[in-house]
């Protein structure tokens, strides 16, 4: 990896930052790429840098004592990972954990640098503070969905949200993926994916779903 290449990210994804915030980035930051299904964070983890997402797609959820999964939102290119500000700010463990969905590159900014650009930079002030915002939202979105939706509801809001991500119709999700987010089975999920193709808001097919409404 070079420096040009970390360069040309932060010029192409982070447009709304100063040409000083800029060139200290580039200056210090240092890149690294994940394989699909690889993990960024877990658990535990303790961060020595914050993390933005320049290319692929990044999980974020919790995971249970018996090992069950809790989905809470997607990171994706020109996103910044809000928890991972906050434990490196605090100096305290992840209580998330991060996998790559897609092959997936992040730029990791250094944990003694923050309180630099928070005080130096109003771009990166501004970034931060919307990052945690957009991130607070979703999370709202997820409570709501859980609290207030049966399954078939929160089925439907997760398609639609991956479509609205993706911003695509065909949806490469196996239905043991979407049962794992949603934390329910595979057979109680297929179920519902058969229901909602019999009133016309879906087609199903062997490796994908396709979104008609």
């Amino acid at each position: 990896m070079t420096q040009n290449s970390i360069s040309d990210y932060i010029h192409e994804l982070f447009t709304q930052f100063e040409p000083a915030l800029k060139e200290k980035l580039i200056a210090h930051v240092t890149m690294k790429s994940f394989k699909a299904g690889e993990l960024l964070m877990q658990t535990g983890q303790y961060f020595r840098s914050t993390v933005l997402i320049v290319k692929g797609r990044v999980k974020l959820y919790r995971e249970g004592t018996d090992g069950d999964e809790f989905f809470m939102y997607y990171l994706e290119p020109g996103d910044a990972c809000a928890l991972s500000m906050i434990c490196a700010a605090k100096q305290e463990s992840s209580k998330i954990m991060g996998k790559a969905i897609d092959d997936s590159t992040i730029l990791m900014v250094p944990i003694a640098l923050m309180d630099e650009l928070m005080k130096l930079y109003p771009s990166w002030y501004y970034f931060v503070m919307e990052t945690y915002r957009s991130r607070f939202e979703e999370l709202l979105l997820v409570i709501d969905s859980i609290a207030f939706n049966g399954l078939d509801e929160r089925l439907g809001f997760y398609l639609k949200k991956q479509g609205e991500h993706l911003n695509a119709k065909q949806l490469n999700l196996t239905h043991q993926e979407i049962a794992t987010d949603l934390n329910s089975s595979r057979e109680v999920i297929s179920r519902l994916l058969k229901k909602m193709e019999q009133r016309g808001e879906i087609r199903l097919y062997r490796n994908y779903i396709e979104l008609l409404n």
